[in-house]
């Protein structure tokens, strides 16, 4: 994706695997969990070099504010949920069901909402949980998805 004017595509290996980094037009617009196999890609820009510092500096402190500029797309409704999901803070969870009653909306669709959410970790839908468990990440209920989950989960715990 580099070459065209303002547009940005990296790879970091972070410890819960490749993150693909998009950056367009001078803002983040999609950060992807890759394969293992996937090489490294240093970023061709300066805004790319500064979004992939500040997610690597997460990796070392997950207190870390992500102050980047996001062009996220989206429904108004995802927007909406995606605002509400930065301001839970690292460390913490909610419930699908409590962060519903607060948007006045449905378990359900703050789910669907959570899954179609294009920057994981820096809009922190792990955050978001079951009632009765950890719930579901990226679609998924086990395997690879929920492990980067509680991952992020236990990484904002014990910092």
């Amino acid at each position: 994706m580099a070459g065209r004017k303002g547009n940005d595509y990296a790879v970091i290996a972070a410890p819960i695997g490749r993150l693909g980094v998009t950056i367009r037009d001078g803002r983040l617009v999609d950060i992807a969990f890759l394969g293992a196999r996937v090489r490294p890609r240093a970023p061709a820009t300066g805004r790319g070099r500064r979004v992939c510092n500040r997610i690597n500096a997460y990796f070392s402190n997950p207190r870390i504010t992500f102050d980047l500029p996001l062009d996220l797309g989206g429904t108004p409704y995802q927007r909406r949920v995606w605002r509400a999901l930065r301001r839970i803070p690292p460390g913490a969870a909610l419930s699908y069901g409590a962060l519903a009653r607060r948007l006045r909306s449905s378990p359900r669709a703050v789910g669907g909402a959570c899954r179609a959410n294009p920057v994981p970790i820096v809009v922190p839908c792990h955050r978001v949980v079951a009632a009765t468990g950890i719930g579901g990440f990226m679609g998924r209920r086990a395997g690879p998805a929920l492990r980067r989950k509680q991952w992020l989960l236990e990484h904002e715990r014990t910092r």
